[in-house]
């Protein structure tokens, strides 16, 4: 059986940082991965974000969208039986931030998958401190993210507090509670550290952590889902303008209710990777990229969003 890895996270919460370690932590051990990126979207910038991961002992694949639940999963399942063949000693998944993990079990749960794949480790990455007032939908997420979870692992830790740690945990624990979900989250069921201080015994924990399986409120995303990702090409700006004009985008309610932007701009010096939330904005060099920004959110107003980017090319 080859086994296989989920590593899930709400938007903005630092998956693709994290699964480049956890990644380079298998290679390390002698292991020739598959990671798959498994997103809903049009374009995958976190795929580019993982390029320079690929070689002998790594291997990107991905999964894309722009088309509903059931032609989603069957293009997931026909990848995995590809991948299979591939000859990996493990595969990983990184799925988008918007991603029912109920799809990975019942993918995995298929003929000929249940027969050449068992589920490994189920990681949840977490912002240490977590958005209050999540919608419902937001926090179906999360909850759907938790609780099959062998692992939590917090992103961000050594900017927060312990008051905000288990302000956390509490808002974790409503998302639960409000699903009917039974699991309830404690400090025992978290990797709450600094993840370049990490050690042999937390590093031993996250390879064995395992993985959940918990009941509870079914919501399909299609079902009265108002997500929405838009996509930006050619937005043509200096750092510190993209910068100002990302700060105004997420405090303009015109423009809905924005979770992250991220992409890639090219200025004289090369390219600059974009990442941000409401509560950070990280811009930082890139060897390689692509002219896009990527606008994720609830209820988005797509001209009021657009008006930030002039010039910019619609997809």
């Amino acid at each position: 059986m080859l086994n296989i890895d989920l590593i899930t996270g709400f938007l903005g919460s630092g998956k693709t940082t994290f699964i480049r370690k956890y990644a380079s932590i298998l290679m390390e051990r002698g292991m020739h991965l598959g990671i798959l990126e498994n997103d809903f979207g049009a374009v995958n910038v976190d795929m580019m974000l993982l390029q320079d991961l690929t070689g002998e002992n790594c291997e990107l694949e991905m999964v894309s969208g722009g088309c509903d639940y059931d032609c989603h999963q069957r293009r997931f399942k026909t990848k995995l039986i590809a991948m299979k063949m591939a000859g990996y000693d493990r595969v990983l998944v990184e799925p988008s931030g918007i991603y029912d993990v109920d799809e990975f079990f019942d993918t995995l749960n298929e003929d000929p998958l249940s027969s050449w794949y068992a589920v490994g480790n189920v990681i949840a990455i977490v912002d240490a401190r977590l958005e209050e007032g999540l919608s419902e939908q937001a926090d179906y997420m999360l909850m759907a993210q938790i609780a099959n979870a062998g692992l939590i692992v917090m992103s961000h830790v050594q900017e927060a507090s312990k008051e905000e740690i288990e302000r956390t945990i509490a808002h974790i624990n409503r998302a639960l509670e409000h699903f009917r979900c039974q699991r309830r989250i404690t400090m025992a069921d978290v990797l709450a550290k600094d993840w370049d201080s990490l050690d042999e015994e937390d590093i031993a924990r996250i390879l064995a952590c395992g993985s959940r399986r918990e009941d509870h409120i079914k919501v399909r995303l299609e079902d009265g889902s108002d997500f929405q990702s838009l996509f930006f090409m050619h937005v043509h700006m200096s750092p510190e303008e993209l910068r100002e004009r990302t700060a105004r985008l997420f405090a303009d309610p015109a423009a809905g209710e924005i979770f992250r932007i991220k992409g890639f701009l090219q200025d004289k010096d090369g390219w600059i990777e974009l990442n941000a939330t409401k509560e950070r904005i990280t811009m930082q060099p890139i060897a390689e990229g692509q002219e896009i920004l990527i606008v994720i959110g609830e209820h988005l107003d797509k001209e009021a969003v657009a008006a930030y980017w002039p010039g910019a090319t619609w997809l």
